[in-house]
């Protein structure tokens, strides 16, 4: 089972006075990246928020968001009638204005409104938290359903390998007599006496120095163990990537060995898959 780093959760709380909107929103990161935006009131549990996310999400670029939409007359704000009056009775003394100008212009002056600091009420918060934990499970049930769209990606992409890595193996045998065949192609345009088991002896060597029966071996192990990572029940994303260079490795390998143009076709076609498969392993939590 792999997850997504990809992922969109949202939820919404209507309370008495106000609506309240959390929104998740992530995307590949090499680790987490929390972006934090909610209105002040807020602000002293975003620590918390913090630690729930990181728990939750592990990974990824991740844009969390609360917006809050006043229903009903709710307001912090206040006027400040006394003082309001008072500006305006010494306006009148210096312009001359009707009510409603004096009154525009006694707002503007400081301390004509009270603000009043809100608190969080306990009761709103809990109910708050149970409805990000909602976006929390939405953006993670989000990251399955991705996950699983990469994971069938994979697995043709590792079958499209190994029935490439098939035909290597079938055509080393065709490979490795091409190889000896060519060089006894060459000593013989030399038109020079050569000792044929000296010659032996070294064609063994040459050809031992260009067996890929190694690499053959490991790349189908690797390919092997990608599978049963993928099947596991953590998603790994780092350990896929791993897994992945190290299969990257034995197929440069076959390549610089093969001294054998068909093969080296298969090589290259082994590459493209293989570069396929690491780009969308940089979104595989």
């Amino acid at each position: 089972m792999i997850y997504s780093m990809t992922g969109y959760g949202k939820s919404v709380l209507q309370l008495p006075t106000k609506k309240i909107t959390i929104e998740l929103k992530s995307l590949n990161s090499k680790n987490l990246d929390l972006n934090a935006r909610m209105p002040s009131i807020y602000r002293e549990k975003e620590l918390s928020i913090r630690k729930l996310l990181a728990d939750k999400l592990v990974r990824g670029k991740v844009d969390f968001s609360i917006y809050v939409e006043a229903t009903a007359d709710d307001s912090s704000t206040q006027i400040n009638t006394p003082v309001v009056k008072q500006y305006m009775e010494q306006l009148k003394q210096v312009v001359d204005a009707n009510e409603v100008e004096l009154l525009k212009m006694a707002v503007r002056f400081p301390d004509a409104l009270n603000t009043v600091r809100e608190e969080i009420n306990e009761d709103e918060w809990l109910a708050i938290q149970t409805e990000i934990n909602n976006a929390v499970s939405d953006l993670v049930k989000y990251r399955l359903n991705e996950g699983q769209v990469l994971e069938q990606d994979f697995n043709q992409r590792i079958k499209t390998l190994e029935n490439l890595l098939e035909q290597v193996a079938a055509m080393d045998p065709e490979r490795v007599e091409g190889v000896r065949e060519r060089l006894l192609k060459g000593v013989e345009e030399l038109r020079e006496k050569y000792d044929e088991n000296r010659f032996e002896q070294e064609l063994v060597y040459y050809i031992e120095k260009f067996d890929i029966t190694e690499e053959k071996v490991r790349l189908k192990n690797h390919l092997n163990y990608f599978i049963e990572s993928i099947n596991s029940k953590d998603s790994n994303g780092k350990k896929l990537g791993f897994i992945s260079q190290e299969m990257g490795r034995e197929i440069n390998t076959i390549g610089s060995k093969s001294n054998y143009a068909p093969m080296q076709q298969l090589v290259v076609q082994m590459k493209d898959e293989l570069e396929k498969i690491k780009e969308q392993l940089l979104n595989v939590l």
